[in-house]
């Protein structure tokens, strides 16, 4: 599953919010992402790719920094 797709699935599922509208330019506070929601989408990347998020990583404000994020980190475990 890519990063985008997970994404989109969580929003669904979780927020209710059109796939349609979670594109890698879309503001994710204007898709209601919250801090407390922000916190489950990154344990939900946490815990299907098996990453560690650093704590002082800097939020993602929109969904592309968010997809860039998660990939760099993906592949970054798969080196490993």
């Amino acid at each position: 599953m890519e990063s985008i797709e997970l994404i989109r699935e969580f929003l669904k599922d979780r927020m209710a919010i059109d796939p349609e509208k979670v594109v890698p330019e879309a503001v994710l506070a204007e898709l209601g992402v919250d801090s407390l929601s922000m916190l489950e989408l990154i344990f939900e990347f946490e815990d299907r790719f098996k990453i560690d998020v650093p704590a002082d990583s800097e939020p993602p404000k929109i969904v592309g920094e968010m997809v860039t994020l998660m990939d760099s980190l993906i592949a970054a475990s798969q080196q490993s």
